[in-house]
Formats: C-alpha cells, sequence, structure tokens
C-alpha cells in the first residue's frame, strides 16, 4: 500500500501543480483585464481547491504509512538533527497542511466575493500564496536540501 500511495502522490503533486499555475493565471488575467468571473472561472476556482483536498488525503494517508516518519517518531530527538528525517517527519507536512488551509480559505473568501474583480484578486492573493508554500515545501530533484525524482515509480 505504501508504494501505491508514493506513486499515487507523486503524480498527483502535478495535477496540484498545473490546476493553481493555471487557477493563478486565470486570476491573475481575470483581475486586470476587468473580465467578468464566470461559471468557469468558479468551477476552475472548485477544482483546484478539490484537487488540493484529495492530494492532502493522499498525503495524510501515506504519512500513516510512511517508514521515514515512523522512524521520525521513534527517535524523535535524533531524527530532529537530520534534515531528511526533520523534513518528512514534521516540515513538509505542516507547510503542506498550511498552503490547503490557505487555499482553502482563499477559494471560500473568493466564493463569497461581492464583485467579480474582488473574486479574481482573492483568487490572485490566496492561491498564490498557497502556490508559494508548495514550491517551498515540495522535495525538488535539484533541492540541496531533501531532494526526490520529479516521478516516484513502483
Amino acid at each position: 500500500m505504501y508504494s501505491t500511495l508514493l506513486v499515487l502522490h507523486s503524480i498527483f503533486r502535478w495535477l496540484v501543480l498545473f490546476a493553481l499555475i493555471f487557477s493563478v493565471y486565470k486570476a491573475f488575467k481575470g483581475y486586470y483585464a476587468n473580465s467578468p468571473f464566470s461559471a468557469i472561472d468558479n468551477k476552475i476556482r472548485h477544482w483546484t481547491a478539490t484537487i488540493a483536498h484529495v492530494q492532502l488525503i493522499i498525503g495524510m494517508l501515506l504519512y500513516a504509512e510512511s517508514p521515514i516518519v515512523k522512524y521520525f517518531f521513534s527517535n524523535f530527538t535524533v531524527s530532529l538533527e537530520t534534515i531528511d528525517l526533520s523534513f518528512f517527519g514534521l516540515y513538509h507536512f505542516l507547510l503542506m497542511l498550511a498552503a490547503i488551509i490557505v487555499l482553502t480559505i482563499g477559494s471560500a473568501k473568493a466564493k463569497r466575493k461581492a464583485t467579480d474583480k474582488e473574486k479574481y484578486r482573492t483568487m490572485l492573493i490566496w492561491f498564490s500564496l498557497a502556490l508559494l508554500i508548495i514550491f517551498i515545501s515540495i522535495p525538488w530533484p535539484f533541492s540541496p536540501i531533501v531532494n526526490r525524482p520529479y516521478i516516484r515509480i513502483f
């Protein structure tokens, strides 16, 4: 089960990134062009949050099954001194959770704004902040701190 979750989590991150980047682009374009906030824009807002929530669920299941996380908690004080263990045992989880919370708040606030410009502006600010947190929290292959491949395969 762990391997399957790891592959799903690895692949699904690209859906989250694509959806968030596309949402930020649409919000930016809509805000500066004074476009009406259409039903399509609302669906993009909604599905971006939904995709991120699915990734969070996969991530939480993976977190519960991860041998790295299990080792981290069984050797907590020693693990905090090891960047690889502390990143996956603590920082990655907390930062990604924070990103999803920011995204969810932004989605809910944008949905309730009165004007189209306010909806785009709210989406642009909150989704951009969530995207920044996610970019920081991903263990990119080029990261000098903790790195993993772009896609995990069985």
